[in-house]
Parts: C-alpha cells; structure tokens; sequence
C-alpha cells in the first residue's frame, strides 16, 4: 500500500478516532495536518486550549495528545496501517508533537486492531463502583498494557492507597481556596446538560455523577460549589481501587508516552469490563507529587491516578468536529 491510496476519508476517520481521548476537563488539546504526498500526519500541540493554572508544565495536555496519538495508531493498525510514528521530530518546533507515517502496511494479527471498538465505548464514570475486587489476572493485563508503551502501572498496597487518597483531599482543599483554577475549571466544566447548542468541548452536567458522600474516594468534584440541576448524592465505594501510571523520566516525551499508555490501559480495562476515572489533582501541586508515588516501586515519577472498578459506564462527552482539528495539505 502505498501514500497514494490513503484518501482523505481514511484519515478522517483515523483522527475521527484520535479525538475520542481523554484530555483534562475535555479541553480537547489537539490539532492535526495530514500531508497527501508524503503520507504522513502530524500532531501538534493546541496551546489556545492550555489549562495554565490546573497545568502550568503542560504536563497534562502532552498526555491528553498521547492519548489521541494511541487511538489513532489504533485505527490505523485497524484499517491495515502501519503508523510509524516519531516523537517531538523537529526541535525548532515545540507544538509539533508527532509526526506519523502511514504507508506502511501492517500485519494482520497486530493486537492493537482489537482495541479500535473500545475506543467509543471508553468513557470516564465518576459514579460509584461496587465493592468488588478485581481480580490478579486483569490487573496483571492492565500491567502489561503499560509496560509495552514504555511506562509502568502500579497497584498500591492499602496503605499507600490511603496515603493517596489523603494526597487528593489535601488538593482539593488546595484547589478550594484557588480562585484562579476555580475559575478556569469552570470555564471547561458545564452545569447544564448537553443539547444542540452546547459547546462541543467541556464536560456537561450529565458527565459529572453525583456528589460524594464522605470522602472515600478519588472522584473530583468539578463543580467548585455551583448548583447542578438534578444532581443528587450517593455513597461511594469505601475501599476504592487506584493505579499509579508512571514513567522513570519526566520529560515531554515521557508525557507522550504516559498518555499512549493511559488510552492503551483505559481501553484494555473497557475491553475487561471494568470503568475508569482518573485524578490528577494531587499532581498538579509539586509539593503533593513526589509524595504519590510509590516508595517500594522503581516508578521515579507518577503521571495519572487511575481509580478502576465494577459500576455503570460514563456517560459520553462532546467532540469538535474533525473538520475543526484537521488540515489536508
């Protein structure tokens, strides 16, 4: 196969996928330029949808654009694509954060292909999860999914869990007496429902779940206080399962690889029959970090709190259209 059969239909639905990734407060980071002769696609960085007061490194919005760079290798390998992909090519440009070449054919049993139906079904579940364990062979799967793009999954022991679940308290209570990032988690999290007029970005109310009772698990509150109509309250599992998604480095290209493997865990879990939510709130303070990872473990630095389990899907949340996020030259 060769660049001169890759329409542009194909690679509409290659980013179509790619844009279905999770990104914080679905702030949907990501911008892509397809090159007809050469058949490549590039990933650049969309630096207008920075969150600079919850992600003043941009740690977050790399991992949210490795995450749409995982779901499009996966479409690609899907519709018999080869994506070879390299990572931050050109130093003299900072957004460019992938280049991938698609003229290439790929084999027939490559496993990524069976991911490519997860990927709309994967959506985030901030409602509770059952008191059930999970068991030792899925973890070790979700274990493995990390480690072969590069990064590491850890599950804590019950007291590192509980130090974690501190650690997010202590940065909510942060993010509280914050007014700037209030402010601009507001702007990305809606307290009306989606509708025809709604913005094709953000999170809509119907997204948020219930408010905690307690504090017994790592569900993030978006609301900063504001009223949601229809919005009840529940418990939530006492006894939540978490995983440290790490890296031994922590440069940009470290946080390019941890989004790849948080998209390839989140869909493997999906394809398990569990539910995911992620928090990154005690991550975003340096002097909560260091704290999360786990001292037993060769993890140097923890780039996502994952808390996984048995309970109902998320509900979806809006997409730009691909027309807004892709150019063919």
């Amino acid at each position: 196969m060769t660049a001169l059969t890759l329409d542009t239909s194909a690679v509409t639905a290659f980013v179509e996928d790619a844009t279905a990734a999770p990104s914080l407060h679905n702030a949907q980071p990501w911008k892509f330029r397809f090159h007809r002769n050469s058949g490549t696609l590039r990933l650049y960085a969309d630096l207008e949808r920075a969150l600079p007061k919850t992600d003043p490194d941009n740690r977050g919005m790399y991992m949210g654009c490795g995450a749409a760079l995982f779901n499009l290798r996966v479409a690609a390998v899907a519709a018999g694509r080869e994506p070879a992909v390299r990572l931050l090519p050109d130093d003299s440009d900072p957004v460019l954060l992938a280049e991938v070449d698609l003229t290439g054919s790929a084999s027939p049993d490559d496993p990524l292909a069976l991911l490519q139906p997860l990927i709309r079904r994967r959506h985030t579940s901030r409602r509770p999860f059952l008191e059930e364990d999970i068991p030792e062979f899925l973890r070790d799967e979700l274990c493995l999914s990390a480690h072969l793009e590069g990064t590491r999954l850890v599950f804590p022991d019950a007291w590192h869990t509980e130090s974690v679940l501190n650690l997010v308290h202590d940065a909510e209570c942060r993010e509280a007496w914050s007014p700037e990032v209030r402010g601009e988690t507001a702007r990305w999290v809606h307290t009306e429902p989606s509708g025809e007029s709604s913005p094709a970005d953000g999170i809509p109310a119907e997204a948020l779940g219930p408010g905690q009772w307690g504090a017994s698990s790592p569900v993030r509150d978006l609301t900063g206080g504001r009223t949601v109509a229809g919005r009840g309250w529940a418990p939530f599992e006492r006894r939540p399962h978490i995983a440290l998604l790490g890296t031994a480095q922590d440069h940009s290209v470290d946080w390019l690889r941890a989004g790849q493997a948080l998209e390839r865990v989140w869909l493997q879990a999906t394809m398990d029959g569990l539910v995911v939510s992620l928090t990154s709130q005690p991550l975003e303070w340096p002097e909560l970090r260091w704290a999360v990872r786990d001292p037993t473990s060769a993890m140097a630095h923890v780039q996502m709190v994952l808390r996984l389990g048995y309970g109902p899907e998320g509900q979806p949340t809006p997409r730009r259209p691909v027309a807004e996020v892709l150019d063919i030259v």
